[in-house]
């Protein structure tokens, strides 16, 4: 998975006409059953091709946007390589060589 995250240039050459502008339906509603899982079947982006999208725009609040959104990247993909590492030294000290 952390692999798949990092990458990120094929996903911007090949996905980036799936760019989707708009948000899915929320998961929590106002109308009974007030749980819809129609957001599950929503068609969605990734992260890389949003963070190209808002680069290119001139704003700098778009750049912030970026880097944030770099910031949570780099996070994610650290959070699930360290949980990677613990799982693989657990069941490597349970394997008797």
């Amino acid at each position: 998975m952390a692999r798949a995250i990092g990458e990120t240039a094929p996903l911007i050459t090949i996905g980036a006409l799936t760019f989707i502008a708009f948000l899915p339906d929320p998961p929590i509603t106002e109308q009974f059953p007030y749980i819809s899982f129609s957001w599950l079947l929503a068609p969605f982006t990734v992260m890389p091709i949003q963070m190209f999208d808002w680069v290119s725009r001139p704003q700098a609040e778009f750049q912030v946007n970026a880097a944030a959104a770099g910031i949570v990247l780099i996070a994610i993909t650290l959070a699930m390589n360290a949980v990677a590492i613990y799982i693989r030294y657990r069941l490597r000290k349970k394997i008797k060589w």
